[in-house]
């Protein structure tokens, strides 16, 4: 039970998102763009989850490491599954975005 609900919201060994920004990480920024507009980390780039599956060819480069946020890391959770389900490589799900900002 504990491994499933670790499965779910992304839970694991600590990640160093510092080092995987510094080695060219994307910060994908899941929520809507009014909550992006109200603050987001630099270079982030923002497509909303509901939008995610038809904005794909944003991000051609499915063996890039990607960072997903959100505001609480429920959305980003759900991104980290879509994109993992599409084939991409290396998905982080990095919680809320001004967790992660103090992170890297």
């Amino acid at each position: 039970m504990i491994d499933l609900i670790k499965k779910i919201f992304g839970i694991g060994p600590a990640v160093n998102y510092s080092e995987l920004v510094k080695q060219g990480a994307l910060i994908l920024d899941v929520r809507t763009k009014a909550e992006y507009k109200g603050g987001h980390i630099k270079g982030s780039i923002n497509i909303s989850v509901d939008e995610l599956r038809n904005n794909l060819h944003r991000i051609p480069d499915k063996q890039k490491t990607i960072i997903t946020c959100c505001a609480s890391g429920m959305r980003s959770g759900s991104a980290k599954r879509l994109l993992t389900s599409t084939g991409y490589i290396a998905v982080y799900n990095g919680g809320s975005w001004a967790s992660l900002q103090q992170k890297i």
